[in-house]
């Protein structure tokens, strides 16, 4: 399936819109992670617990966009726009929303 976050794939005309697709994840961080992402966050540096919570909830909420636009008959989702928001201290929720395709 291709997903992009453009309106057209070049070369591959849309011949049916199937509709907006939504996938979502949220992910807890564990008060492990949470201290010493504040201890890197103090000394500098980059947060690699963090990085790897967010690579993971991004992954999953692109895999269920994907398979909710199959579930439609899409072979493409174009539009894609990707969320990102912290909800109380320790979780992370990532949104992707696009519209779900047929191309040739």
């Amino acid at each position: 399936m291709i997903v992009t976050t453009t309106n057209t794939i070049e070369g591959h005309p849309i011949t049916a819109y199937k509709g907006i697709v939504v996938g979502e994840a949220i992910m807890g961080a564990n008060i492990v992670r949470d201290f010493f992402a504040s201890v890197t966050d103090v000394i500098g540096g980059r947060s690699g617990a963090y990085e790897s919570k967010l690579k993971d909830a991004r992954d999953e909420a692109m895999r269920e966009l994907e398979e909710r636009a199959a579930t439609l008959g899409a072979n493409a989702v174009v539009g894609i726009d990707l969320d990102y928001e912290v909800i109380g201290d320790s979780m992370l929720m990532v949104s992707v929303s696009g519209t779900a395709v047929t191309i040739t």
